[in-house]
């Protein structure tokens, strides 16, 4: 068991919907409650229980039979789409819930973050927030007041820390929040999408020290809609869909599992129904399709692999010139480049009536990590005529990776350009300190 961080068999979670759900009274409560019990009975038997109506009470298992382990100094990534189970496990791991069938065995100190403001009481300082979670987390009044300062600094609240949080933004709150569960050395970190709350600076600020955490043998269990944060920051992907683990291995395995889940895929459009395909007089486009290097259709591309992207399309009326292309644009809408047919076959030639396939393939190393999209384009050259125009025809995620092969290297800060062309470099070296050149042959002039 010592080389387990945290083991989870069977674990499952049963929620009622419909039912009104039992909270913790107050003592107050309590005492009204038995004071007016006997009243309501009595009523209750006047009315001949009439208002004893049935309740609808539905169930829906949140988590059903999950089984892993994690090591200590893991860094893993759990990811999955909304309503798969996600909040639900980091609520179980961090004791905020109980199962309803398993169980979750939890070896070290864990801190959770699993929403702004978590363990915050809202009417105590920044300061008294800070030494309280640091108690609740079993720490010791000097290696708060070791930590304090660099809470406060990473937290960027210096001239707020005396102020109830009450009256913090949602951004001060994350802040403070992140900087307390990051810097009281936990074994385990348990950290929920929280990120997006905060600004970019900030989030590249939560990355390298959930970075430092795990180079220093702490255990962190990141929940993220972001697949480049998993993927540059997790070694190891945990896909949750509909409750139950789906996939469990290297993080862009788990990733690209993920990013295909389903029938349909961004990465794939089709129109069966010619009648309604985008099209003119003279061709009919009828397929577009992201393609990776297996040449399996794909949402989402190693950023080492060559991508291909295609188009099917009929050509309805022969004898024409035809020019397809493709312009991507990146998710912030930056049109990052236009590609033009360059098919020698068919460049200026026209084209007789029948099916055609245009792909063309951009190389790896070419293209950042990040979300890009598709227009797909067809034109008649002589005379010009726009065949079809399809906006955001599909899509598809390149993502990073950390190693060897990549222009990125061992560097896991951020990289910003719109491409990330992997380049030559060269190095000299000279010991003497002065540059080497090349030996100069002197020319003289008589």
């Amino acid at each position: 068991m010592n080389d387990v961080a945290i083991r989870v068999r069977n674990l499952s979670k049963q929620y009622h919907i419909g039912k009104k759900q039992e909270k913790y009274p107050t003592l107050r409560e309590s005492l009204v409650k038995v004071f007016v019990a006997p009243f309501q009975r009595a009523g209750k038997l006047m009315r001949g229980q009439a208002t004893g109506a049935a309740e609808l009470d539905e169930t829906i298992w949140a988590l059903t039979d999950v089984s892993f382990d994690i090591k200590p100094g893991e860094l893993v990534g759990v990811i999955g789409r909304n309503g798969a189970g996600k909040s639900t496990l980091l609520k179980l791991l961090s004791r905020i819930t109980e199962p309803t069938t398993g169980f979750a065995e939890i070896r070290g100190r864990v801190s959770s973050l699993l929403e702004v403001g978590t363990g915050f009481h809202q009417e105590l300082t920044g300061r008294e927030n800070v030494y309280l979670n640091g108690a609740i987390l079993g720490m010791r009044r000097e290696e708060l007041d070791r930590k304090f300062d660099e809470i406060v600094a990473f937290a960027e609240v210096e001239k707020f820390i005396d102020t109830p949080v009450k009256h913090y933004s949602s951004g001060m709150q994350l802040r403070l929040a992140f900087a307390v569960a990051a810097h009281l050395e936990p074994e385990i970190l348990i950290v929920d999408e929280v990120l997006a709350v905060g600004d970019a600076a900030f989030q590249r600020k939560c990355m390298s020290k959930m970075q430092d955490v795990g180079k220093h043998g702490q255990t962190v269990l990141f929940v993220s809609h972001n697949m480049q944060a998993i993927t540059r920051l997790c070694e190891r992907g945990i896909l949750l869909q509909d409750g139950q683990v789906v996939a469990d291995g290297p993080t862009q395995d788990v990733v690209n599992t993920y990013m295909n889940l389903g029938v349909e895929t961004t990465a794939l459009r089709e129109w069966p129904d010619p009648s309604m395909a985008p099209g003119g007089d003279v061709a009919r486009l009828r397929v577009v399709r992201v393609l990776n290097e297996g040449g399996q259709v794909s949402e989402a591309v190693d950023i080492r692999e060559r991508v291909s992207i295609e188009m099917e399309y009929e050509v309805l009326t022969p004898d024409f010139v035809l020019l397809p292309h493709f312009h991507i644009y990146n998710e912030e809408g930056v049109h990052v480049f236009a590609t033009l047919d360059q098919d020698p076959e068919w460049r200026r030639r026209r084209r007789p009536k029948g099916h055609f396939v245009s792909r063309v393939q951009i190389p790896g190393n070419y293209m950042s990590p990040g979300q890009f999209f598709v227009n797909c384009n067809l034109l008649v050259l002589t005379p010009r005529s726009r065949q079809f125009v399809c906006p955001d025809a599909v899509a598809f995620q390149v993502i990073d990776n950390i190693g060897d092969g990549t222009a990125r290297g061992d560097w896991t800060e951020e990289l910003g350009g719109v491409v990330r062309p992997l380049l030559e470099w060269s190095t000299e070296f000279s010991p003497n300190g002065h540059k080497m050149m090349a030996p100069v042959t002197e020319r003289i002039i008589e």
